[in-house]
């Protein structure tokens, strides 16, 4: 059985990209406004909450497990609908509202690497990934006071490093899918 986040590489590549267009303006651009800030995170998780949607819809129709899927569209969406619906946010409820989202996400993303593993073996990028969103939000959400310019900083680093995890996840997996392997045979773990 080809699993179906294999089939979607593409929601991870298209995630990814925009973590990493989202990170480069932030870490580049770190004096950037709490308005601008705002909507740039708004766009961000909207785009990373359809992606998500997108491929909890087609593990659905594969009869396949969609649950982390689902969790992770649902919570970008929200936190995308509650910065915008909320544009005069506080620097102190947008950190907050980031950190829960990068909690709560990084959470279904490593769920989902456990059950990634049981067909790829030596699969690590996604519970990476997942990993580096839950201890983002644990930073940003234990020292909010850190400054804009700090959060900004933050943001744009993390957002890149974990977009390139992202990238690299998807090319794998679409590689993966394409190569000759028997149906059911995990995927062998990288040669050291």
């Amino acid at each position: 059985m080809r699993v179906i986040l294999a089939k979607n590489w593409w929601s991870l590549v298209v995630r990814g990209t925009a973590a990493i267009l989202f990170g480069l303006i932030a870490f580049g651009w770190p004096g950037i406004t709490l308005t601008a800030l705002v909507f740039l995170f708004a766009g961000y998780a909207l785009v990373d909450g359809v992606a998500s949607l997108a491929g909890a819809v087609r593990a659905v129709a594969a009869h396949d497990r969609w649950g982390s899927l689902l969790l992770e569209g649902i919570v970008g969406v929200a936190a995308a609908v509650v910065t915008v619906v909320w544009p005069g946010i506080t620097l102190l409820s947008l950190i907050l509202v980031i950190a829960a989202w990068a909690i709560l996400t990084g959470i279904a993303e490593i769920t989902a690497a456990v059950r990634l593993r049981r067909h790829i073996h030596g699969e690590w990028l996604l519970g990476l990934a997942g990993a580096l969103k839950v201890a983002f939000g644990v930073l940003v959400a234990t020292m909010p006071i850190a400054g804009s310019i700090a959060i900004a900083i933050w943001i744009g680093a993390y957002s890149v490093v974990f977009g390139v995890t992202l990238v690299a996840l998807g090319f794998r997996l679409r590689t993966w899918l394409r190569g000759p392997h028997e149906t059911g045979s995990p995927m062998p773990a990288p040669a050291h």
